[in-house]
């Protein structure tokens, strides 16, 4: 099992969750962040940080595309570990729906 970013992120990108990582797993696009499947030691300290619900065990069903996308960013993209403010616009992004169809960008965010 790991935990896996999916889209409650997009566009959201609250930073809640890289402080309290042991290891260091995420990783950070240009409007979302991944968790690197390999790295994550499944402690799940980073879910209840999410104030978007955005984290989850890959267990749960219908998760496997977010578990492909966060296996396929989290090697092209810059580690993240020190949290940053949010974009100014995130709360009108909270609990949209369609996200990764309209708003998901393959581009790298800045890392530490």
């Amino acid at each position: 099992m790991t935990y896996i970013v999916t889209e409650n992120c997009i566009k959201c990108k609250y930073m809640d969750c890289v402080e309290v990582c042991p290891v260091d797993c995420f990783y950070e696009g240009d409007n979302m962040l991944v968790i690197h499947p390999d790295e994550c030691i499944d402690c799940g300290v980073c879910e209840p940080e999410c104030p978007v619900d955005a984290i989850k065990p890959d267990t749960e069903p219908g998760l496997d595309k977010w578990l492909q996308l966060n296996t396929e960013y989290a090697p092209k993209w810059p580690n993240i570990t020190i949290k940053r403010e949010p974009p100014a616009d995130a709360k009108e992004f909270e609990g949209v729906e369609g996200k990764l169809e309209k708003y998901f960008s393959p581009e790298p965010g800045e890392g530490d």
